[in-house]
């Protein structure tokens, strides 16, 4: 069987960078596919991080750093294109001069079609191959109700959030300890979770009752990602104290890696290979939170994983456990068994 079914992450996932220009209709190429999910972040100054997608449609908007609502707004995404995304003039997306940062995630290219896998009907766009989906329900009020994902694995991750309330984002992982969650938008390290104690499945995910995953009437939306060899790894690790950080193992040189502490009171830090091109990678984003880049805390990515260069409570305290998620730049070896190189 071949190391990975993936010889070019960049079909599925890739970052972009750009300028704003101020001006309706500036166009954002080089994703080198049509984008299902966009989470973008202004670097250069003070803004919330802006996520869309194809299935709620391309002009409603959610902010993952906050527990505002789903809002709707041309300004901010007018369209996904089949090479990146059309914007509007809004500052938190294309302020004229400010840098900013995209993340594009591709699914089925389509805005969704009906799942009735679970005790919830969903509409599900989802790519099985890179092991992406998203996915948009009504919640029923009912302990352990199942909606489908269309993953066909079991997902390793998801992101929940209400669209039409002011609630926070929860977070299934399975590197948390059993029952346990955590928040997108807080540093709280991990707590009791909103999702169903039966456990997620390869057809659907479970939910509890709480208004943030399942209050009866109310729509929602679900990211759900499944580990693919390669390609994404999402798992944790226990920080050593020392600038010769910890070394995660991922079976791919990294393109994109965030992390958080499940233990303690931190927040959410992402780095990438576009906005560093070697190591160490020093250029941190802050997911719960609006300020711009930041110039801290190394990083080096490796051929087959990541490992810190600093202690540092974001990433590499002693003794304390994080958990990650992590998309490739190139798998360790090719589909053909060639390996990669070292950055």
């Amino acid at each position: 069987m071949a190391y990975t079914t993936i010889d070019k992450p960049t079909d599925y996932f890739n970052t972009v960078l750009y300028t704003g220009d101020g001006n309706v209709g500036h166009a954002i190429t080089g994703v080198n596919f049509r984008p299902d999910m966009v989470w973008l972040k202004e670097r250069s100054s003070t803004s919330n991080h802006q996520l869309g997608d194809a299935v709620r449609g391309a002009t409603k908007y959610l902010q993952p750093n906050t527990t505002d609502n789903e809002l709707t707004d041309s300004n901010r995404f007018s369209s996904f294109d089949s090479d990146g995304f059309t914007q509007g003039a809004n500052n938190g997306v294309n302020e004229s001069g400010q840098t900013y940062v995209a993340w594009n995630w591709l699914a089925d290219n389509t805005t969704g079609s009906s799942n009735t896998d679970g005790d919830i009907t969903s509409s599900v766009s989802a790519n099985t191959t890179s092991g992406f989906s998203i996915v948009s329900y009504t919640g029923s009020g009912t302990n352990n109700d199942g909606v489908g994902h269309g993953l066909g694995v079991k997902p390793n991750v998801i992101f929940v959030k209400h669209r039409t309330k002011t609630e926070h984002w929860a977070v299934h992982h399975d590197g948390l300890t059993s029952g346990k969650q955590l928040y997108l938008n807080l540093t709280n390290a991990e707590e009791t979770t909103q999702f169903g104690s039966e456990g997620h499945t390869s057809s659907v995910f479970k939910l509890g009752t709480n208004v943030m995953v399942n209050l009866s009437g109310d729509t929602y939306v679900a990211y759900c990602f499944a580990e693919k060899k390669g390609f994404s790894k999402f798992g944790s690790y226990t920080g050593n104290g020392n600038a010769d950080g910890t070394f995660v193992y991922t079976g791919f040189k990294p393109a994109w890696v965030m992390v958080k502490s499940s233990s303690a009171v931190e927040s959410w830090y992402t780095y990438d290979n576009k906005r560093n091109t070697f190591n160490p990678l020093d250029k941190g984003l802050v997911n719960n939170q609006n300020i711009a880049e930041f110039t801290f805390a190394p990083w080096d990515f490796t051929s087959n994983g990541f490992k810190a260069r600093q202690n540092w409570s974001g990433n590499n305290t002693s003794g304390e456990t994080y958990i990650y998620m992590a998309f490739a730049e190139n798998p360790f070896v090719t589909s053909t068994g060639i390996p990669t190189t070292a950055r």
